[in-house]
């Protein structure tokens, strides 16, 4: 026979487990809300319905977590949405097996990043495991919403503190105070709206919530070396001890090209008969080949690195372990700091001086663009404002052709002493 009660909690409380079985103590006022005592000695509330002809069990949650008085309510919810055709267990079910973010993480990290770079592949999984997962990892890819998006991006824009050496011994470590990080939001940004547009593809939710997603604004860095420094910085490479470490470090300033593109670059690149050097799409950041003309001095030092390297080696600077390129060369580049004084100079900003250069001997950004393998012309608007001599030139012309001639002005004097 069914037991049959007002549920309330101390007939909860003084239900007695039953030997080698488990069993419900249904409540008088919801129909199929009861209490299920396990032969454990715990007790659960659940509720009993039939949906499209089968008989279902849901569990609503344990006592005492659940007190009886939430536990009753929860069923009458229930019991309105099953009135209505529903099936919560259904659904609970379904949203167990629903995707959750890390799950998109994990399919994106697994179809999209190959395609990239790399570096940008590198950058992208540690962005996604260091910024997004401990806030969105176990939620589930259709709760994310716009609002969602921008409370993520805002946090990221605002930085995050760092440990940061103190000393050179590295025994002693102090926390920054957060910087403000936009440029990396952008790129977060855009990110999750390519992850979402695939999550759109394979079905996991109907739109994008970060397809709208609010650019912060950002301020590129930009240093170029003035000609003194260029001149200084040269002199410490010509009488540094390091002669591959100093060759790449010239490559980078003679070709305008990143520091993994030297590191990484081949023999077979070059032709020295027609000076020039052929990036492979590998290799590059736009992953396009990108083909670029040297100059004799660039020529020279593939022509040493020739007769340097080892013979069957590919590498034009080949690195400490076998058949590898050279993978560091960051604390040579500490140590030039030093000697020139350019604490504050990356050697990406050797890049940028190139550009700096080039514009100041008349080249078109066009002209830059294809130098630096540029594939998108905003990019290479950064060096626009390089270009104010020259325009201030034509303004100054313009001033000149509109300011007021000056008038000759007689000595009255002079002239009645002439006529006298």
């Amino acid at each position: 026979m069914v037991n049959r009660l007002r549920l309330n909690e101390k007939a909860v409380r003084d239900a007695e487990p039953a030997v080698g079985r488990d069993y419900q103590i249904f409540d008088t006022e919801v129909r199929g809300f009861a209490v299920c005592v396990y032969r454990s000695g715990s007790r659960a509330f659940t509720l009993d319905y039939r949906h499209a002809g089968r008989q279902r069990r849901m569990t609503i949650g344990r006592w005492p977590e659940w007190s009886t008085t939430a536990a009753r309510e929860r069923a009458k919810d229930l019991r309105r949405e099953i009135d209505a055709g529903s099936d919560p267990l259904a659904q609970r079910e379904l949203g167990r097996e629903a995707p959750r973010f890390q799950d998109l993480i994990d399919r994106y990290v697994e179809v999209h990043l190959p395609n990239l770079a790399p570096t940008n592949a590198s950058d992208q999984k540690s962005m996604l495991k260091k910024l997004v997962a401990p806030d969105w990892g176990n939620r589930l890819v259709t709760e994310i919403t716009p609002y969602d998006v921008e409370k993520l991006l805002n946090k990221i824009a605002a930085g995050r503190s760092r440990p940061s050496k103190t000393k050179p011994n590295n025994r002693a470590r102090k926390l920054q105070g957060s910087k403000p990080t936009p440029i990396r939001a952008n790129r977060t940004g855009e990110v999750l709206r390519k992850m979402f547009t695939y999550a759109q593809s394979w079905g996991w939710r109907e739109d994008n919530p970060a397809s709208g997603f609010r650019r912060r604004i950002e301020n590129p860095r930009e240093r170029f070396l003035s000609q003194q420094e260029i001149r200084k910085l040269a002199a410490v490479l010509d009488a540094a001890e390091d002669r591959r470490a100093a060759d790449i470090i010239r490559m980078c300033m003679l070709t305008g090209a990143r520091v993994g593109e030297v590191r990484q670059a081949r023999f077979e690149h070059f032709n020295l008969e027609h000076l020039s050097w052929s990036k492979p799409a590998s290799m590059t950041k736009q992953r396009k080949i990108h083909r670029l003309p040297i100059s004799d001095e660039a020529a020279a030092i593939v022509r040493q690195r020739q007769m340097l390297v080892p013979r069957g080696s590919p590498w034009l600077f080949p690195g400490d372990v076998p058949g590898q390129p050279v993978q560091e060369i960051r604390r040579f580049w500490i140590h030039i700091q030093k000697e020139v004084n350019i604490p504050d100079v990356r050697i990406h900003d050797l890049r940028h001086t190139f550009a700096s250069l080039l514009v100041s001997g008349g080249a078109s950004l066009e002209m830059i663009g294809k130098l630096l393998g540029h594939s998108q012309v905003q990019t290479t608007q950064r060096y626009a404002h390089l270009m104010d001599s020259p325009l201030r030139a034509g303004v100054d012309a313009v001033a000149s052709a509109f300011r007021p001639r000056p008038k000759l002005v007689h000595d009255a004097e002079e002239e009645a002493r002439r006529t006298g």
